[in-house]
């Protein structure tokens, strides 16, 4: 998450539009985000999962349950469970022009190629993510169209096929995880 929070970064968002809410999709973007709250009057979506990890709780933090959640008409966070056990993407309906578009951060990592995403556990550690998460995180996405999918970092976006690029790397993640690769 953007930690600037000035009067000046307040004003530009303001005459873009603002915010209505807020969701961050696991605990290593919560830094700033009371601030942001405050400085816009908007709720922070985070799942109940990921409870243990707010340092700073207030009042403009919505601890939500289950596998989505509607935040906005046509914005429903999804907790994919990768990465944090609360780690939430969010699906928007009305995206590239009504294709649908994922917003994923890195719960669902979109690599070098950027026509494929990967799933971790720990980054820093490279420890993979589980194959019962990976399944699992998959079904829930499997009713959602969405064109492109947005990741955590500068140009790593998923341009076209979204839904296929993230069902043909969970396919391959898992073929590879549980050695059922045929041997060469």
């Amino acid at each position: 998450m953007v930690t600037h929070l000035d009067d000046d970064v307040i004003k530009e968002v303001r005459e873009l539009g603002g915010i209505d809410a807020i969701a961050i999709s696991h605990p290593h973007f919560y830094g700033s985000m009371v601030e942001w709250a405050h400085a816009f009057d908007a709720p922070i979506h985070i799942h109940a999962a990921d409870r243990e990890w707010v340092a700073r709780p207030d009042e403009s933090v919505v601890f939500w349950e289950g596998d989505t959640h509607e935040i906005l008409e046509g914005l429903t966070l999804i907790n994919a469970g990768v990465h944090f056990d609360g780690g939430q993407v969010m699906h928007w309906r009305d995206g590239e022009e009504g294709r649908g578009a994922l917003f994923s951060g890195d719960i669902l990592q979109v690599v070098q190629d950027r026509r494929w995403v990967s799933f971790m556990y720990s980054y820093p550690n490279l420890i993979p993510e589980r194959p019962r998460t990976v399944r699992r995180a998959l079904s829930l996405l499997e009713p959602y169209s969405f064109e492109r999918v947005y990741g955590g970092w500068w140009k790593r976006v998923v341009h076209t096929d979204g839904a296929e690029a993230v069902r043909r790397s969970a396919d391959r993640y898992l073929t590879f995880a549980l050695d059922d690769s045929p041997q060469e």
